[in-house]
């Protein structure tokens, strides 16, 4: 793939990204439309549609007019008939796209792969696919669907059209419009025979770019990162989503209470491990230069525990390698309270003695 192409690849990435991103008001006859062609193609009448102001709200009302039936119910959607119906209608689209990208070029595929699906594939799941998991789980309802629906597949076919010789059918280039269209102009959708429940965009998103290929994810230290007009909301810190307290008011005793260690590290982070250290009053154990990061240094902190039993200690470390704005981060790591000695500590987090990682060259 030439420079220009590969650019041409990197602006409709950023283009479908921002579709990803929309805060904007769904265009409601846009989607219908091709929504009832899709429900056409696989042999069904246009259906009737209801629109909810976010996923949570689709997912948790039935709509007016429709017979509860426990195969629909949402934490069943994988059994739900019509979208598996849908998937093997653009599966079986994908199949024939996929060899006509290989006849063209063995290298194609991959590299917008790389370029425009994966990064978008990351940045859903980062962002609004984030938002259908509980804080404490890692498995969303319905993932075969809201799969389906990513914007990264409507991305790639969008790439390739645009930056190679490839020429697709005019019923090819038409089902791949009919089914990007709903990404270009709402949030998702969940098919049932007779009606459809479509979703408004968000009213308000806050990412960070986080990966080599623009990829984004959830990040806001004081407020929602994801907000959607009924109030249903998600707060995020660099991508780990967080009680909403993290954001919006971290103190020393509620990270005291908090048992999940992730949210806790979030937590001080918001705060800051120097102020976090100052206010909870953590007790200097040692400190000693870092072999394995040149001029940074290792501070050993005493937790303070009431009980001996659960006696432990924090290595505040500073990270080898450089942020996107060219800072270093700071961060802390627990470790057992037997440890009096920095290296040693910090040895026992790579499964080093302190003599071996005192003899590290440059950590990252």
């Amino acid at each position: 793939m030439s420079g220009d192409a590969q650019r041409e690849a990197a602006a409709v990435r950023a283009e479908w990204l921002g579709h990803l991103l929309s805060t904007a008001p769904a265009d409601r006859p846009a989607a219908e439309a091709a929504i009832s062609e899709l429900y056409r193609l696989i042999g069904l009448d246009q259906p009737r549609f209801h629109w909810v102001p976010s996923p949570l709200a689709a997912l948790e009302t039935v709509p007016p007019g429709v017979r509860p039936r426990a195969p629909e119910s949402a934490d069943r959607l994988s059994e739900w008939p019509l979208p598996a119906r849908f998937r093997r209608l653009i599966g079986g689209l994908s199949v024939q796209l996929e060899a006509q990208v290989l006849r063209n070029s063995r290298s194609l595929g991959p590299m917008l792969s790389q370029l425009v699906r994966m990064p978008i594939v990351g940045s859903a799941r980062n962002t609004v696919r984030m938002a259908l998991r509980s804080p404490h789980e890692r498995v969303e309802r319905g993932t075969a669907w809201h799969g389906a629906l990513c914007a990264s597949w409507s991305a790639n076919y969008d790439a390739v059209r645009r930056t190679s010789g490839v020429v697709f059918t005019p019923e090819q280039n038409r089902l791949i419009d009919l089914w990007a269209t709903p990404a270009r102009s709402c949030g998702w959708w969940w098919p049932r025979e007779d009606v459809c429940v479509v979703s408004e965009r968000p009213v308000e998103i806050h990412t960070e770019v986080w990966g080599d290929e623009g990829e984004v994810r959830l990040h806001r230290s004081d407020g929602p990162a994801l907000r959607y007009a009924d109030g249903w909301d998600v707060h995020a810190w660099h991508g780990t989503r967080v009680p909403a307290w993290v954001a919006e008011d971290p103190s020393v005793e509620r990270i005291a209470r908090e048992a999940n260690i992730e949210v806790r590290r979030c937590a001080v982070e918001n705060i800051g491990w120097g102020e976090y250290i100052d206010r909870a009053g953590l007790r200097l154990v040692a400190a000693a230069p870092d072999p394995g990061n040149p001029g940074s240094e290792l501070r050993l902190y005493d937790l303070g525990a009431d009980d001996p039993s659960e006696k432990a200690r924090v290595l505040l470390a500073v990270n080898g390698s450089v942020e996107r704005d060219g800072s270093r981060r700071r961060y802390g790591l627990a470790v057992p309270g037997v440890f009096d000695d920095p290296l040693a500590a910090a040895g026992w987090t790579y499964g080093l003695s302190a003599g071996q990682y005192a003899r590290l060259v440059r950590r990252t």
